[in-house]
């Protein structure tokens, strides 16, 4: 088997003493793996951000690959460690509905344990590390397929009568604004329309770009990011500020939609 590949991504910042700790662990339990971050920059809790950077990512990783996600691991009432297979990768976090978030119900799932009480990071993290090394020994699992207690479905765009009313799942530190529209999605319910998305003292966004430089400094594009997602952006601005949005009220972000005007309500 080649070299195991283990990859952290948590809420816990770059300064906190939780990491080397996480690391150290897990080095110490799969000797030779490869330990890489990910990012331990998602907002405190926030699912919906931590899910869209693990559809962003997992995919450039080669197979057999094994994501540890560590957010919100002591949060919720069920304290359960999954671990969860798609398409050659792997993935261990806890059972909050972050992986049904990211994947929806395509996954093969076990449980690999449940704490009966209070427990530390550090042994949530040997569990982690007792998952990761039987994934590499190249043994059958010794763990019983298990489905999520906490699923919650992807949010999906309204379909109104003259727009598609889309959820903001995040904005990241560019102040882009992601709505929860994938490029299959958004294609298959414009089939071929005009659309147009409304900017306070901006022209109207009425084309997908490829690269914020597709437009000149200061103007409003839309394009679909690493994970699929569309993106509302201004070239070295703030969309979110344009669009009336505060970034510091990550809890709510769920609840402001954004609407994309179609067909002949685009003009």
């Amino acid at each position: 088997m080649s070299q195991p590949i283990i990859t952290l991504l948590s809420d816990l910042g770059t300064s906190s003493p939780s990491i080397p700790v996480a690391k150290a662990e897990l080095m110490g339990m799969v000797t030779d793996a490869v330990l890489t971050d990910i990012s331990h920059n998602i907002a405190v809790g926030d699912l919906r951000q931590a899910s869209l950077i693990l559809q962003s990512a997992n995919r450039y990783y080669p197979a057999g690959a094994v994501h540890i996600i560590i957010v919100e691991i002591m949060a919720g009432y069920h304290h359960r460690l999954m671990l969860a297979h798609k398409e050659d990768q792997w993935f261990l976090a806890p059972d909050n509905g972050i992986l049904p978030l990211a994947f929806g119900g395509e996954l093969q799932t076990w449980l690999c344990y449940e704490f009966s009480g209070p427990f530390t990071f550090e042994e949530w993290i040997i569990q982690a590390g007792h998952a990761a090394s039987a994934i590499y020994t190249g043994n059958p699992l010794p763990y019983t397929p298990g489905s999520f207690m906490v699923a919650p479905l992807p949010t999906l765009p309204a379909q109104l009568p003259d727009c598609m009313e889309c959820s903001i799942l995040f904005i990241d530190r560019y102040d882009n604004v992601v709505l929860d529209i994938t490029k299959d999605h958004f294609e298959k319910i414009l089939n071929g329309r005009a659309f147009s998305i409304k900017m306070m003292r901006l022209a109207d966004i009425t084309a997908i770009s490829h690269n914020y430089n597709d437009v000149p400094k200061g103007e409003a594009l839309c394009r679909f990011n690493a994970a699929g997602y569309l993106e509302i952006a201004v070239n070295h601005g703030s969309a979110a500020g344009l669009l009336g949005i505060k970034t510091d009220d990550a809890a709510n972000l769920g609840y402001r939609t954004i609407k994309i005007y179609t067909g002949k309500n685009a003009s």
